[in-house]
């Protein structure tokens, strides 16, 4: 059963007409046509469907879209700057040619930013814990560290 429901993606707030238990993941793509968060293995298992939920990495594919009502979703796109700059993890993965085929770095950049977030200065095994939830099935892991190593280091010189 179809039902009006009022979610902050990105900022702003928007009204949906889905079933309550839509998973968040459908509802940005299919409904507001944010492409940023990808349907990788619907189990909450490959990490390609995060986005930021009160600042917290959360998988979309089966996070129901009533469980999210009243709370901020930041999608891939919501992270660019209000001058239209990129955020500086978005900036690193770009400088640290970190995405190869782009499936998994949605994940990544909004796993990163979560980290960076609860950990500005992380050291290598924390920045392996903070990104072990994406499955990256080109194997960048080792420029994706990077990335997040000079992330921290732009934020928090």
């Amino acid at each position: 059963m179809k039902e009006n429901i009022s979610i902050k993606v990105n900022g702003q707030q928007q009204t949906v007409e889905v079933d309550s238990a839509t998973p968040l993941l459908y509802v940005l793509r299919n409904e507001l046509e944010l492409n940023g968060p990808k349907y990788g293995c619907g189990l909450e298992q490959c990490g390609s469907c995060m986005v930021l939920i009160d600042d917290k990495a959360v998988p979309s594919c089966r996070t129901p879209v009533s469980a999210v009502a009243e709370q901020e979703i930041i999608t891939l796109i919501g992270l660019i700057q209000e001058d239209g700059s990129l955020h500086p993890v978005q900036q690193a993965f770009e400088q640290e040619q970190a995405p190869q085929c782009g499936y998994c770095v949605n994940g990544m950049i909004i796993s990163a930013v979560a980290l960076l977030k609860e950990h500005p200065q992380p050291d290598d095994a924390t920045i392996r814990e903070g990104m072990q939830r994406v499955l990256c099935r080109c194997g960048t892991y080792t420029r994706v560290m990077k990335s997040v190593r000079a992330a921290a280091e732009t934020m928090n010189p």
